[in-house]
Formats: C-alpha cells, sequence, structure tokens
C-alpha cells in the first residue's frame, strides 16, 4: 500500500535525509521515498495514520498535506 505527501520547505539532499528518518520510525512503514520537490511516497503493509506521519515530518522542521 502507498500514500502521498507533499511536504513544503525542502532543498536539499539533507531535508531529504531528515524526513525520510522520522517517517521511518512510524510503526508498519515499509519504505520511504521524498525528493527535494517535496513528493513523499510512503509504503506500508497497513494505512498509516496521516496524523503521524504530519507529526513526523512536522519533528523534520517541514510541513506535509496527504495527496488524493
Amino acid at each position: 500500500m502507498a500514500t502521498e505527501f507533499q511536504v513544503t520547505g525542502m532543498t536539499c539532499a539533507h531535508c531529504e535525509h531528515a524526513v525520510s528518518t522520522e517517517i521511518g520510525q512510524i510503526a508498519g512503514v515499509q519504505g520511504v521515498e521524498v525528493s527535494a520537490t517535496g513528493r513523499l511516497v510512503i509504503t506500508s503493509n497497513a494505512p498509516v495514520n496521516d496524523e503521524q506521519v504530519l507529526a513526523a515530518v512536522d519533528e523534520a522542521g517541514y510541513q506535509a498535506v496527504r495527496q488524493p
């Protein structure tokens, strides 16, 4: 199962790494793809709680919205 978010404020590889590290700590997350353009795709075996994702992105210093 893949879930996509748009992250704002990222500009470099360090930004990508910070977001990826925080998202990777969420239970059930199997994979994280993030690009400096702000595209975040989370792969999981079950639905991931949007609030946990948004909190993790916030912890990394950015903001995100779920994409339809």
